[in-house]
């Protein structure tokens, strides 16, 4: 088994970071059964940018989070093609720690879905299992973790409370609090603002622009003025198909493909 799939990468003291490639598709293919739900996909994603993925329902941008994390490795006669490179690791070696992987890539669903459990516990949860037992480590884990999702001054006088209590955009923050407090390198994020209100979704779109500072986020969104106003780079995706890929200021004000300008415009989808 390797060691680590992915060593940390390093950056060289003044490299602007948004233009340090960190994951790479090459050519990927994804199959259920013998319908071919990905088609050759290429695109290379930078470190600490946001990025989105875009297009209509059922063309393939969920599915392609999905291989990042290998959550597509859950579904029965799913084969996939090529390669899915991070930190120029192929994550679909064999001598990959899946577990390892899944720890470096975390990820946010379009449903909050906090434990049955206490505030604390929630975000504790995931450094239990990777063996962090000492009392105050995992308080000040547990803190840091709630302050960097912007939970904290909500919660800091009931965090032995149930998780369940909160509002959904709390929860929704309370799930990205868990995400980041195992250190991962990648969040991926599957519409998580979807089911919020405008402010509950203003947060959390607040959120993903400060925590790209520290962490690369790739985000699957419906919405595109959500994803013009967080994104650094957008992928427009039909199905299975990759259109368009570039600076999301480019895609949203000079596309290159007349299917990518009909999109963005509203003109279907």
């Amino acid at each position: 088994m390797a060691e680590l799939f992915m060593p940390k990468l390093n950056v060289p003291e003044g490299k602007n970071s948004e233009h340090t490639a960190l994951i790479e598709f090459a050519d990927l293919s994804l199959y259920y059964g013998a319908s071919k739900a990905l088609k050759n996909i290429s695109l290379t994603l930078g470190e600490k940018v946001v990025t989105a993925f875009i297009g209509p329902s059922g063309c393939g941008k969920s599915t392609l989070l999905r291989c990042l994390n290998r959550m597509n490795d859950l579904i029965d006669n799913v084969r996939i093609e090529g390669a899915c490179k991070i930190g120029g690791h192929d994550i679909y070696a064999k001598d990959v720690d899946v577990i390892e992987l899944r720890k470096r890539v975390g990820m946010v669903f379009q449903k909050s879905n906090p434990f049955p459990k206490s505030i604390y516990e929630n975000v504790a949860y995931g450094l239990r299992l990777h063996g962090v037992k000492n009392k105050s480590e995992l308080d000040g884990i547990v803190e840091k973790s709630l302050r960097s999702s912007a939970l904290w001054e909500e919660v800091k006088d009931r965090l032995h409370t149930s998780a369940l209590g909160l509002s959904g955009g709390q929860q929704q923050r309370l799930c990205i609090a868990r995400a980041i407090a195992i250190k991962p390198e990648i969040i991926l994020m599957d519409e998580p603002a979807s089911a919020l209100d405008p402010i509950a979704t203003a947060r959390i779109e607040d959120l993903i622009l400060d925590l790209k500072k520290e962490f690369t986020i790739v985000i699957v969104t419906h919405n595109m003025q959500q994803a013009a106003r967080i994104s650094d780079q957008t992928a427009f995706f039909y199905i299975g198909e990759l259109v368009e890929f570039g600076a999301t200021s480019k895609i949203f004000t000079n596309p290159s493909q007349k299917r990518t300008e009909d999109y963005v415009s509203g003109r279907f989808g």
